[in-house]
């Protein structure tokens, strides 16, 4: 189990920094005062984030939106520690605070269909894959995704 609490303005500035590589490099953020002046991701009001961390350590964070038959979910993981577990643990602790805060909504996610290692993290915290895979375009560009709701 890990700690967590509404994540802080310094600690938004330091999520912005990681960087991820390969493939993985799309999941890299604006900086937060390019977030900020657009009102986009962090600085988007009808966000909710949340921040995990072990000990001192920030490790994750997730971003439950209140939709208005569900909750969408999204997650980001500290590139230091991804492939360590610490994915599922924060998954199944925020199905648990999105039934505490959002009683009677699913939770659901979306997550591009080549990512097989986030496929098999929320698979493993017990969501599962609904329907066809959905084409959208996003900000950097058409992607392909697997619907997935918390069981």
């Amino acid at each position: 189990m890990l700690d967590y609490h509404e994540t802080t303005d310094d600690e938004k500035y330091l999520i912005c920094d990681w960087r991820y590589d390969g493939d993985y490099a799309i999941y890299n953020s604006l900086p937060y005062e390019e977030q900020l002046r657009l009102h986009r991701g962090f600085a988007n009001p009808k966000n909710h984030f949340y921040s995990f961390t072990d000990g001192n350590e920030l490790i994750g964070y997730v971003n439950l939106v209140e939709e208005e038959t569900d909750v969408f979910f999204g997650i980001g993981i500290d590139p230091a520690f991804c492939n360590k577990g610490y994915g599922e643990i924060i998954c199944r602790q925020a199905c648990a605070i999105s039934h505490q805060l959002y009683p009677g909504k699913p939770l659901y996610l979306e997550v591009r269909t080549w990512n097989m290692r986030a496929v098999r993290c929320y698979e493993k915290a017990g969501f599962r894959i609904v329907g066809e895979p959905i084409t959208r375009i996003t900000p950097i560009g058409e992607g392909t995704f697997f619907h997935m709701v918390a069981d």
